[in-house]
């Protein structure tokens, strides 16, 4: 006789298969995707694993030495690692307070374009600079504000100021690289606002229409509440990535003389995983920023619950 329980899990398991049998070709569609994840996501997860061991390619996987904690306790212990902490987190913190409302800002600029073919125009515009590389992009920068051919110290020069040495200054640095980021990528950040708010009912706008409110109150009352689950998700996901400062735009900015707010972990991984071979104490470092990412994104996402938001997951 049949328990209930391998009953339940029999008429559970049924139904799996009747609803991959009647939604087979979504499941065959989404196969690609399953397996690109699964591939080059989920697999090579398992090499995280030489952080902690004394990693030799000549001896490979299986037959290097187990060390523990070895390398976090030797990266912990580091002098540089205040440095890196703090240069990290600086550059992630001013883009996060000014570069991440911009993309809210332009979209909703942008939403109160009437004209459809203005809009477009605007639109391409601002999508352009994410399409440029960042060797592009630092070229340019080196073009502007460079002490001796730049744009902008010949303008200082004519209207009688003296030089500045941006490139070379420690204390512009940071504020470059927020300023770069923002070029770049703040019209492509709209593209998600922007479609969040064309699922907006428009029926809302004219009802507070007929009662009186103007373009600011609809933006304030409608808009923005209509969008605030998709700024929340997008705040959680850019604060699991707060370690990551993005290794080539500071890389190609980075010289000897600002070397010292320059250097993040990602330049730090490079010169010691790539150039130096010390691929276990570099897997070490990189696993420690990944690990900071899943704790803040799961601590922001409890947050936003708490307060009512539907979060992430």
């Amino acid at each position: 006789m049949s328990s209930p329980l391998s009953v339940s899990t029999s008429t559970k398991r049924s139904r799996i298969w009747a609803g991959i049998k009647r939604d087979k070709f979504l499941y065959l569609i989404a196969l690609p995707g399953i397996l690109y994840f699964l591939i080059f996501k989920y697999v090579p997860m398992w090499g995280v694993l030489i952080a902690f061991q004394d990693y030799s390619p000549y001896l490979g996987f299986w037959e290097s030495k187990w060390v523990g904690l070895d390398h976090f306790l030797r990266f912990f212990s580091n002098p540089e690692f205040l440095q890196l902490f703090r240069n990290t987190m600086a550059i992630n913190l001013l883009s996060l307070v000014f570069f991440f409302p911009l993309p809210i800002l332009l979209s909703l600029m942008l939403n109160e374009v009437r004209s459809a073919a203005y809009k477009k125009l605007l639109q391409s515009v601002v999508y352009l600079p994410h399409f440029l590389s960042w060797v592009i992009i630092v070229g340019i920068s080196f073009l502007l504000l460079s002490q001796g051919d730049g744009v902008i110290n010949k303008i200082l020069i004519q209207m009688g100021f003296p030089k500045i040495d941006f490139l070379t200054d420690k204390n512009y640095f940071w504020g470059i690289l927020t300023v770069q980021s923002i070029w770049k990528e703040a019209g492509w950040g709209t593209v998600i606002f922007l479609a969040a708010m064309a699922g907006i009912d428009p029926q809302q706008y004219e009802a507070a229409t007929i009662d009186g409110a103007g373009r600011m109150r609809q933006m304030w009352h409608i808009t923005l509440p209509g969008i605030r689950s998709v700024i929340i998700v997008l705040l959680i996901l850019r604060i699991g990535h707060i370690m990551d400062v993005g290794f080539e735009q500071v890389f190609l900015m980075m010289n000897g003389a600002v070397s010292e707010v320059a250097d993040v972990f990602d330049t730090y991984v490079y010169r010691l995983g790539v150039k130096q071979g010390q691929f276990s104490f570099s897997t070490a470092v990189g696993l420690f920023k990944s690990v900071v990412g899943l704790l803040l994104v799961i601590g922001a996402n409890r947050l936003a619950k708490k307060f009512g938001e539907d979060g992430v997951y």
